[in-house]
């Protein structure tokens, strides 16, 4: 199974959102199922075949996330970061101001999916394939 340390060394190579599909490709071969990834303080759960998880702790202060999500704004900003033009601690300040306490990465399908507090659907990406 995979460990949390060869997740890092892979996120490593990560300088933008522009690197996040090969970030991606290069966890999948690793045996990552999906992940949850929460907003407010970093944590990540990493999930593979039989029940497996691996758990990131929390990297950062908590941070409130908005009750509300403002989903315009925030696929504004979102296309900014794919596009290389914001770092990641810029981008999950950006999600916790409009609203997104977590994503989830689907290996599977190859999406990504933004939800607000309630546990609601904000948006559904697809990731691109290298």
């Amino acid at each position: 199974m995979f460990t949390i340390e060869q997740i890092k060394e892979a996120h490593s190579k990560v300088k933008s959102g522009a690197d996040f599909p090969s970030y991606i490709a290069e966890i999948k071969a690793l045996g990552i199922t999906h992940y949850e990834a929460y907003v407010s303080d970093g944590q990540i759960h990493y999930h593979g075949a039989n029940d497996y998880t691996a758990k990131v702790p929390a990297k950062y202060e908590s941070l409130v996330i908005a009750d509300s999500s403002k989903m315009e704004e925030f696929k504004v900003e979102l296309i900014a970061h794919q596009q290389g033009k914001t770092d990641f601690l810029t981008f999950i300040k950006m999600c916790a101001k409009f609203g997104i306490e977590k994503w989830t990465i689907c290996m599977n399908d190859m999406t990504c999916t933004y939800f607000d507090k309630r546990g609601n659907k904000v948006l559904i990406e697809e990731i691109p394939v290298v």
